[in-house]
């Protein structure tokens, strides 16, 4: 397969950086791939249209141009599908032609462009809305087989900002699939654009959807895995449903927020805590309580803190607090700790995954 990525006219011009980024997502997943910079509106249109003819492509425009508008500008054929990349900080292109908006990832933005692209065309899953929000819908990915199949629910992370989406777990639910596990792949409302309560509330929805999903799933079979703010999520998550009817038979903190206060107070990621749930432990102190995985304790259902310890040295100490806590309360604690940096716990590729997926053998038998 390859993948050609269209930048329009000064954008990443004279980048060698950006090059070697395009090119080494290339060699990670097996594919050729054209970038192409253009230097002039003439040249931008026809490289548009080359691209489109070929299927779905990069689309790099450098401004806040509608990818519709643009591509119905430079005559692109009707139905063409772009994976929308932008450097920078924009606002999220609604265009029906954009089935994904990369946006303010920087140059690694080309990176994850390529993944998608890729995971799109080999391992595409089934999307189920679970509300009427764009964002309110899930990926579900079948093993081959019959059924019923264990479930893995992965809630991705990013300090809860809308520029981080469930792209970020493409890898992580193909490689569950190929084990055995239905995957559903989570998106849901942030609060930079929302609210706390949109975003603690589609979890919990796009959870109890599973219910209602027409596939061969053993809902007593169930794991929920989230990294960084996701692992709050979905410890959060576990101790709201400890009573209820559908419940994970294990719940995976991957380099997880374990301790929202100490993460508030030492300003992690620009003060990422109080501008997700809306004010600080001092103003919203209800808020915090029932969000904090640490002052859930004890969370009532089994519980795994994998963490590496090549990580932000304080996301490290909230899990190794937690788990502790968590153990001393006396909750059902795995604990699994190794080499690495913040995103090797959702990279198959990493000397840690093998470990984790151990951890899920239980689930999964």
């Amino acid at each position: 397969m390859k993948v050609t990525a269209v930048a329009a006219p000064g954008v990443l011009a004279g980048s060698r950086t950006g090059r070697e980024v395009f090119e080494a997502a290339l060699a990670v997943r097996g594919l050729a791939g054209d970038l192409v910079l253009t230097s002039g509106p003439q040249e931008f249109a026809a490289a548009v249209r080359a691209a489109a003819a070929d299927g779905e492509f990069l689309l790099l425009p450098g401004d806040d141009t509608p990818a519709d508008e643009l591509l119905a500008r430079v005559q692109a054929p009707a139905g063409t599908t772009v994976v929308r990349v932008d450097l920078d900080a924009r606002e999220p292109d609604p265009s029906r032609s954009v089935r994904r908006h990369i946006r303010w990832r920087g140059m690694e933005g080309l990176r994850f462009a390529v993944d998608d692209w890729h995971f799109h065309r080999t391992a595409p899953g089934t999307r189920y809305a679970y509300g009427d929000h764009p964002d309110q819908y899930a990926f579900l990915h079948l093993p081959t087989g019959e059924g019923p199949f264990p479930v893995a629910v992965l809630v991705h992370g990013g300090y809860w900002r809308s520029r981080w989406e469930n792209d970020l777990s493409h890898a992580t639910a193909v490689d569950l699939t190929a084990r055995g596990f239905a995957v559903w792949n989570v998106e849901y409302r942030r609060p930079d654009r929302h609210d706390w309560t949109a975003t603690t509330a589609d979890v919990e929805a796009a959870f109890e959807a599973l219910g209602r999903v027409d596939a061969p799933l053993d809902l007593d079979r169930v794991v929920t895995l989230g990294h960084s703010a996701g692992g709050q999520l979905v410890v959060r998550l576990a101790a709201d449903r400890v009573s209820a009817s559908l419940r994970p038979a294990l719940t995976v903190s991957l380099a997880g927020c374990l301790d929202l206060h100490s993460v508030h107070a030492r300003g992690l990621s620009e003060h990422a805590v109080a501008a997700a749930l809306g004010g600080t432990p001092e103003e919203l102190p209800e808020v915090y309580a029932a969000s904090s995985p640490l002052s859930r304790l004890p969370i009532g259902l089994p519980v795994a803190v994998v963490c590496c310890r090549g990580d932000d040295p304080d996301l490290l100490d909230a899990s190794r607090r937690f788990a502790d806590a968590a153990r001393a309360a006396g909750d059902d604690v795995a604990v699994l700790e190794d080499e690495g940096h913040h995103f090797s716990v959702i990279d198959p590729a990493s000397g840690v995954w093998p470990r984790i997926v151990a951890l899920l053998d239980g689930v999964r038998r």
